[in-house]
């Protein structure tokens, strides 16, 4: 389950991440700029947009026009809306990005840390109507991937084992028994371990328990299925990145037991797109 934080924390840790990727982007060349992601089609450039748009869209900066025609990686609305902001940036220099990304960003922060910031205050979020309070864990878990998604295409991922890399990668594995119990429905007492060797640890144990799935408080001796494999791959696997045919077949999950069910789990991970 994910940890719930104080307010002042959950701004820190917005500031954590956005300055994580100002340092980034600050030791990136153009060509780096350029370079395309897992991110469905994007560059690291428009990773980092991607966040400028967002954060002006919550300060209440005018939208950019629509881009006609949309591409093919856009399958539904929300992509439209968040390609807005991509594209009015596709054309610009990196460093540009970069600046206005800390412009954006650092009013973000200041409104946030305002003697008057209202926590509370009603709030657009991406699961609907909520507070600002809401938001918050959202904005958190949104820049995060989007800076694994950078880090990652240029071969610079970091131990993931920061307080932000915690919080996000709870977020994720807070999704897993939806992921067994729903999509994947094996029987009645089928038990799906999770063996996450690092750099951020965790073994989890998804059980069906009266036509559910939940997390259970230790593995048994035998699970049905166990996927071992780093934080990384789980990352990629609940968010999209990458196919999940090819990262099982590039032997990024080891699968123990029964593994056409660790693979159909696997497969079915992804909860972004």
């Amino acid at each position: 389950m994910a940890t719930t934080f104080p307010d002042a924390q959950l701004v820190d840790l917005l500031d954590e991440v956005w300055s994580s990727m100002a340092d980034l982007g600050d030791s990136l060349a153009e060509s780096d700029w350029k370079t395309v992601t897992e991110c469905p089609g994007w560059t690291v450039q428009d990773n980092l947009a991607h966040i400028v748009g967002i954060e002006s869209t919550i300060l209440g900066r005018p939208e950019p026009e629509m881009p006609t025609p949309v591409g093919d990686h856009l399958k539904n609305d929300v992509g439209v809306r968040n390609e807005v902001w991509v594209e009015a940036w596709r054309d610009r220099a990196g460093s540009d990005v970069l600046r206005e990304f800390r412009a954006v960003t650092r009013e973000r922060l200041a409104a946030l840390r305002a003697p008057d910031a209202d926590f509370g205050a009603e709030s657009w979020t991406p699961v609907g109507p909520g507070t600002v309070r809401d938001l918050l864990p959202f904005r958190v878990f949104d820049s995060w991937v989007h800076e694994q998604d950078m880090r990652r295409a240029l071969g610079r991922l970091p131990g993931e084992d920061d307080a932000v890399g915690e919080m996000a990668f709870d977020r994720i594995t807070a999704v897993l028994p939806m992921i067994v119990g729903k999509r994947v429905a094996p029987p009645e007492g089928t038990v799906v371990v999770f063996d996450v060797t690092g750099p951020i640890r965790r073994t989890l144990a998804i059980g069906v328990e009266g036509g559910r799935a939940k997390v259970l408080d230790a593995a048994p001796d035998a699970p049905a299925a166990v996927l071992r494999t780093d934080s990384d791959t789980i990352v990629r696997l609940g968010t999209g990145r990458g196919d999940p045919g090819a990262i099982l077949a590039g032997g990024a999950v080891e699968l123990i037991g029964d593994s056409e069910l660790g693979a159909g789990v696997a497969k079915s991970m992804n909860f972004l797109f």
